[in-house]
């Protein structure tokens, strides 16, 4: 079998719904590596929070964060890191107008960047409880560009902000929004999403498109499900993704579906 590339979804993909990876999980991953395929991180989140899974899994390959606009190595100097972002210009205009616009919490992202406007009381680990006087985000603060910026927004102002955005912003940045029950959009640099970090690996192992397999579950995974070979999505994942897959695993991310097909698609048991 030719060596693949097998890019992976973190969130309800290659985690359970505690955010944990099982003990299968671990064990498939470490086969598939040992039997010389390259296994990668593809995340929305940022480096920050899912280098802990990296670590876990042993992982030694690039990881791909923030949709794609960064690739790295963690831990390691790697001379074809790349961070891709967006002018900080955009980030002060969206903190001038935030009362108007009904946004609650605004984050900026980098690789070594995290700021918030306000710390976040009301939901998950992606915006901080808690800001030091330099992780408050300001023009005194905020010196370089951002990669990504996490808005949580007011539900029902929700479409009208994706609007505004785009129409202030739209040549210049992506707007995501997330599926699940949080107002949460996501602001990236103009038409990148993790089929640019796949590529971007892919081209660089020298990895023909066809030998790339995807797993994901939400709408940030549909280009690369398109994109990848081999794109599964996850039996938990939207009806959307579902409808774009190649094929959908048979089980849920809470019963190692993940593991269990690619232990079954590459022949590992």
């Amino acid at each position: 079998m030719n060596r693949k590339l097998i890019a992976l979804d973190l969130d309800g993909t290659t985690l359970n719904s505690n955010s944990e990876l099982s003990f299968k999980t671990k064990q498939v991953l470490k086969k598939a590596q040992d039997a010389g395929h390259i296994v990668s991180i593809v995340t929305g989140r940022p480096n920050r929070n899912s280098v802990n899974y990296y670590d876990e899994l042993n992982l030694t390959s690039p990881m791909i964060n923030f949709n794609g606009a960064l690739g790295h190595i963690p831990h390691k100097k790697w001379d074809k890191e790349y961070e891709l972002t967006f002018n900080k210009k955009i980030a002060f205009e969206i903190l001038k107008e935030k009362e108007n616009l009904g946004i609650k919490v605004i984050a900026a992202e980098g690789k070594n960047l995290a700021l918030a406007d306000v710390p976040n009381h009301t939901w998950g680990d992606y915006f901080p409880t808690a800001l030091t006087s330099n992780e408050v985000l300001n023009k005194f603060n905020l010196k370089q560009d951002p990669t990504s910026m996490m808005l949580l927004v007011d539900k029902e102002k929700k479409e009208l902000i994706v609007n505004e955005l785009n129409s202030s912003f739209g040549d210049r940045i992506s707007v995501g929004v997330w599926g699940g029950p949080n107002p949460i959009l996501e602001l990236s640099p103009r038409g990148i999403n993790k089929t640019y970090g796949i590529r971007y690996l892919a081209n660089h192992f020298k990895i023909e498109q066809k030998d790339i397999i995807a797993f994901g579950d939400e709408h940030n995974d549909a280009e690369m499900l398109t994109y990848a070979g081999w794109g599964v999505a996850m039996k938990n994942g939207t009806e959307q993704i579902r409808s774009l897959a190649n094929d959908v695993t048979s089980l849920d991310n809470d019963h190692d579906g993940m593991a269990f097909y690619l232990e079954d698609y590459l022949d590992l048991a």
